[in-house]
């Protein structure tokens, strides 16, 4: 007994056998379990499922099927592994947070975005989605290879036929021996366009495609989860590479309280970040005191959709904390691309054109063979219906043989040696049934041959001409495009790190809008354009209770806006920096762009093309205090801001103007003094100087606001109690600066301060609102011009304890929209006009 073990024992080198092993396990985890098939984009596992599942009639027209069922069927028919992968795999193509188009319609409990597992198998149902038996079309019609399966009792497909590019529009991940691929979903859109592209290329041009025409219709990876992906550099380099990393962020919207508090509300996270984990790092950090000033967070997430809001406190500046979380958590996260896929059962890393080139080969090895296999079953029906047109010619004949004859056999074959017919054509007519006989049938027939041999003709044709067949299968995909896509999730924002992007952004016009209560949009200038005269003008912005529009400027894209606040601070933003908006939306929040202390807000928005010699700001302060500096003083902007003028503890920064040291100031009191003076009474001084008196002013009284003479030729005076008046500019005479001023209006007990000025021309709007929200508005020329010692008119009836809260220029008018864009382009011809004569000035000086 013991001999014959030993007979059994082998000497082997343990090294060579160890390698052997080993490279038969790596190979066999490489092409046949972890990593997706360049042509239709699946592991093997995935193909399985998807093809057990059409196997098991399961498709989307039919009920939802046990998990389970699905599963044994994968399982027994053409995986033999373990149960959980299988699982796994179909769970995965149902999420709708994982897969950009799921594969699969689950029904049941598939787990959550926080990680939550999905119920186990025997409680779910599945069945294919619409959009996956694209994935399977026309697999009956020797479209694709077929291999024995584990035991060869069954067959199944090497690859499915895929009429859409999955690889790209799916994505995928997956950890081999040596080798990992991580490809990101796509916009389904986008890359049947690029797929579009290069089909036209070769059939109207004849060429290949260039990598750059394909990265201008392939904007960036979509992701199931929406998100942002910061700047283009890493998107470019993985595309045309291979590999690259791409910067995530969850989308974030910082949002002030009733109770003076600020929040950030999360909308949407970067793809594959697990909410809950997510809010369990956030309380550590707030725990650990690495993050000071959030207050609560609380997951509001609903069917509606994703939600966490973080609440902060009163003190804390919300960008520097929301720049925290950037940075300590996965609010922000880092995509690293590499397109790895399968070509010839061989691993190769592959750039964007090659992925989009090996599908389209697919794609026409896959028409190809339908075509031929449509093609041969057309040609044998008419083969037989050929063979029924002569019997029916010669139909006595034919009956008189067929009763002649002892057997079917011998029928046959008579038939065959008197009409030359084949076997085929012999049997369908010994096969033939009475009905045939009549005229109907026979047209019925002669219908079907007709049409078939135009068919045979066309697919002919598809098979002879290669740019017949593309056509084919740019029809065929543009109409699954047309049919599943939908719009982008994830947008492409601009990446401060990353020059390249600035480069990308086209220069052109747009309008800036705020409201009174920090919302700011960018709009094309199209937008107001696309008007005809004599319309009722267009629908504003859709603004929230008590808000209205403040400022409406327009600038270039890559010119700056500057930011001056109440704090002497001075804030900067590229124009294409401001999030673009519909006409209608309400805009951004301005504390989402700047990171503003609380309660700081903007009072002033300068737009500025370039920093450049003769160009002033002139600051006003509550308490008379005036400054002008040379722009160029404020060319270098830091993102967390500069200051501009240094102020006293209890004043404040009320106005900025751009000047040209040429025009005359005015600043008016909430008492009803005005003083005018030339801007040159105030010597250019440095960007931190505190400036000096413009204003002398009573005890108690402070300046309202501060005017130019260019801005218009009638002083408009509102008062508390909602009464005012419109003065000539001309009324008051230029003095000194640091005197008392003139009386500019009779300030009683049923006037009360005044709280606003504007300097206007006749033919403009006002806007006022009061301390209840109620907005009122009015032509300027509706009200009467008085002089400089009066009170004026009532412009707005109010109730007990209610006042005035401020008043604008109207920046939008019902009236015609075309009229605001020429004002602006005309202030702006009239500044450029103003900057040469300066020029010209300085020139003859010289």
């Amino acid at each position: 007994m013991e001999d014959n073990i030993f007979d059994k024992i082998h000497d082997v080198d343990l090294k060579k056998t160890m390698e052997e092993s080993y490279i038969d396990y790596a190979m066999s985890v490489i092409a046949a379990r972890a990593l997706p098939d360049v042509r239709d984009g699946l592991k093997p596992v995935q193909r399985r499922v998807l093809y057990s599942m059409i196997e098991l009639n399961n498709g989307p027209d039919k009920p939802h099927r046990k998990c389970a069922r699905i599963v044994g069927d994968t399982m027994g028919k053409y995986h033999p592994h373990g149960d959980s992968s299988i699982y796994g795999a179909l769970v995965n193509m149902a999420q709708d947070w994982s897969t950009r188009y799921p594969l699969v319609d689950g029904h049941g409990n598939f787990g959550s975005v926080d990680g939550d597992g999905a119920a186990a198998m025997r409680y779910t149902e599945a069945r294919l989605s619409k959009i996956s038996m694209k994935m399977l079309a026309d697999i009956d019609k020797n479209t694709v290879d077929f291999s024995p399966n584990f035991d060869e009792t069954e067959k199944e497909p090497d690859v499915l036929p895929a009429r859409f590019p999955n690889l790209l529009v799916n994505g995928t991940t997956g950890i081999a021996v040596g080798m990992a691929t991580n490809i990101p979903p796509h916009n389904l859109r986008e890359v049947v366009k690029a797929v579009v592209k290069i089909i036209d290329n070769r059939i109207e041009e004849g060429r290949e495609t260039e990598i750059e025409e394909i990265l201008d219709i392939v904007k960036g990876p979509d992701f199931p989860t929406g998100a942002m992906i910061l700047g283009t550099r890493g998107i470019q380099e993985a595309y045309r590479t291979g590999r690259g990393k791409i910067r995530v962020r969850a989308v974030t919207e910082i949002e002030s309280m009733p109770n003076g508090k600020s929040r950030i509300l999360v909308s949407e996270l970067p793809y594959m970040v697990n909410k809950a984990r997510l809010i369990e790092k956030m309380a550590e950090l707030v725990r650990d005191k690495k993050i000071d000033g959030i207050t609560a967070i609380t997951d509001e997430s609903s069917r509606e959709g994703m939600r966490i809001n973080i609440e902060l406190r009163r003190d804390v500046n919300a960008n520097v904390v929301l720049n925290q979380l950037f940075k300590h958590t996965q609010l922000q996260d880092t995509f690293g691309v590499i397109m790895l896929a399968l070509v010839n059962k061989e691993p190769k890393v592959l750039n964007l054109l090659e992925m989009l080139q090996h599908y389209l080969r697919h794609q026409e090895d896959v028409v190809t063979r339908r075509t031929q296999y449509e093609l041969n079953k057309a040609e044998e029906r008419a083969h037989i219906l050929k063979g029924l047109l002569i019997a029916l010619d010669h139909i006595d004949e034919v009956i008189s043989i067929i009763r002649a004859s002892r057997t079917a056999a011998l029928a046959k074959e008579a038939l065959m040696t008197r009409f030359e017919l084949s076997d085929a054509q012999a049997q369908a007519i010994v096969d033939m049934r009475l009905r045939a006989l009549t005229g109907l049938e026979r047209e019925k027939i002669e219908a079907e041959y007709e049409a078939l041999m135009a068919k045979i003709k066309e697919l002919r044709a598809i098979l002879a001409d290669e740019n017949l067949l593309l056509g084919v299968i740019k029809t065929e995909i543009m109409e699954i495009a047309d049919k599943y896509g939908d719009e982008r999730r994830t947008s492409i924002g601009f990446d401060m790190y990353d020059i390249s992007t600035e480069d990308l952004i086209p220069r052109e016009n747009v309008v800036i809008a705020m409201t009174k209560l920090g919302y700011i949009k960018r709009m094309s200038v199209d937008n107001f354009k696309a008007q005809n005269r004599g319309g009722k003008g267009i629908k504003g912005m859709q603004t929230i209770e008590d808000d209205y529009i403040e400022e409406l400027l327009m600038m270039n894209t890559h010119h700056y806006l500057m930011f001056f606040t109440n704090t002497g601070k001075v804030y900067r933003l590229k124009g294409y920096e401001i999030p673009e908006a519909s006409r209608t939306a309400r805009g951004t929040a301005i504390v989402n762009l700047l990171q503003l202390a609380p309660e700081e807000k903007i009072t002033a928005m300068i737009p500025v093309k370039e920093y450049k010699q003769g160009k002033y700001l002139f600051m006003a302060t509550r308490k008379g205090i005036v400054k002008k500096t040379p722009l160029l003083d404020y060319a270098n902007v830091r993102k967390t801001g500069l200051a501009a003028i240094s102020l006293r503890e209890d004043d404040e920064l009320i106005e900025v103007k751009l000047t040209n040291n040429k025009k005359d100031i005015f600043l008016v009191t909430k008492y009803g003094q005005c003083i005018r003076f030339p801007e040159t009474d105030v010597r250019s001084m440095g960007r931190t100087a505190m400036g000096v008196i413009g204003m002398q002013l009573n005890d108690g009284d402070e300046v309202i606001g501060m005017q130019l003479n260019t801005q218009g030729d009638h002083l408009l005076i509102v008062s508390a109690n909602g009464m005012g008046k419109l003065t000539s500019i001309d009324e008051f005479k230029s003095q000194n600066r640091g005197g008392k001023g003139v009386k500019c209006y009779k300030i009683m007990e049923k006037t009360g301060n005044v709280i606003g000025v504007k300097n206007l021309h006749m033919d403009d709007e006002i806007m006022m609102i009061n301390t209840e929200g109620i907005v009122i508005r009015m032509m300027c020329s509706d009200i009467s011009v008085l002089g400089r010692v009066t009170s004026g008119v009532k412009l707005m009836n109010l109730s007990e304890n209610v006042s005035v809260a401020s008043i604008a220029k109207v920046r939008e008018t019902s009236a015609d929209s075309e009229d605001i864009i020429k004002k602006i382009e005309d202030e702006m011809i009239e500044d450029e006009k103003n900057d040469e004569e300066i020029k010209n000035e300085e020139t003859t000086q010289e």
